[in-house]
């Protein structure tokens, strides 16, 4: 599995950004699809992640300003990000569990947003 995230780039605070990502290869064996991010200095968090049924979970720190979804005939993960904060900048990375078990993962390359006025 590959993933291609794109979408990333400055908005000023309260702003809005939408972050897509690609899969493509053995895409039939995803079970959960996701974004982290990691902001300089700390570690990488789960940001919201979407499972092949469409369940969704969030970190509180976006709970109800993101919303993830899905695409299933397009192998498409969105991340609709709204009432950014300066907190929010970080590299975004897109995420995939794929396999029996969700065995394998995989990590596409990150896209960066910037919160900043």
């Amino acid at each position: 599995v590959q993933l291609q995230a794109s979408g990333g780039g400055l908005v000023q605070p309260g702003g809005s950004l939408r972050l897509s990502c690609t899969a493509s290869g053995s895409t039939y064996s995803i079970n959960l699809l996701g974004w982290y991010r990691q902001a300089p200095g700390k570690q990488r968090e789960l940001v919201a992640d979407i499972n092949d049924v469409g369940s969704t979970n969030y970190a509180d720190s976006v709970n109800g300003r993101f919303t993830i979804s899905r695409d299933y005939t397009e192998n498409r993960v969105y991340l609709q990000m709204n009432s950014l904060k300066p907190e929010d900048t970080a590299v975004y990375y897109c995420h995939a569990y794929a396999g029996l078990g969700s065995t394998y993962e995989f990590w596409g390359q990150g896209t960066l947003v910037t919160v900043s006025s």
